[in-house]
């Protein structure tokens, strides 16, 4: 209850409302991209449903003796790491796969079509692995950061206002308390004065 503790509570609340809007413009920015994030990961899984749809009439076609391994082998994914509203999250960009041409004459005509079936797949499922990973990221990033919004709107910045507006109630009594001690010594000396 001293004047030096209302002076660091005012410091407090003034950091506090300062860095809030920081806080609730990152919050709005992460709500955004999850959303961005979510809507991309639903157009994946619809091309995914869409090529599965598809391939559905001639999948059967997979059981015949072919050796699709040694035809197509996965490579390295391309990636690149961006950063989003402070938060470093790992983006795909492509795969590169290792073929060796298929004998025209030893392998059915659908092989073709199969193998390209078969990249184009494992590019959507890379891509949705990836998305489903910068989802749960930027969901971690974004309950931490609502976590803090509501610490600052709602314990912080309060506790910070009540404990101000005690201590000036305090030291506004503490004021009240010597004024009237002043007056009353000033009046005793008057009487000794008058006294004499």
């Amino acid at each position: 209850m001293t004047k030096s503790e209302l002076k660091a509570q005012r410091r407090e609340l003034q950091r506090y409302e300062r860095f809030l809007p920081t806080l609730q413009l990152k919050k709005q920015q992460l709500q955004i991209e999850v959303q961005r994030v979510r809507a991309r990961l639903e157009d994946v899984r619809q091309e995914e449903r869409s090529l599965l749809d598809s391939l559905e009439q001639w999948i059967s076609l997979f059981a015949e003796a072919v050796d699709i391994e040694s035809l197509i082998k996965v490579g390295r994914a391309e990636i690149r790491k961006e950063n989003v509203v402070g938060l470093t999250v790992k983006r795909f960009k492509d795969i590169r796969f290792e073929e060796t041409s298929p004998d025209l004459l030893q392998t059915p005509p659908w092989v073709d079509d199969g193998l390209e079936a078969v990249k184009e797949a494992v590019r959507l499922r890379l891509q949705k692995e990836f998305l489903q990973e910068e989802l749960s990221l930027m969901g971690a990033e974004l309950r931490r950061t609502s976590q803090r919004v509501n610490l600052f709107e709602k314990v912080k910045i309060p506790e910070c206002r009540e404990n101000i507006r005690v201590i000036q109630i305090a030291l506004g009594d503490l004021q009240t308390t010597a004024v009237v001690r002043a007056k009353l010594a000033k009046a005793k000396l008057s009487e000794r004065s008058s006294g004499l």
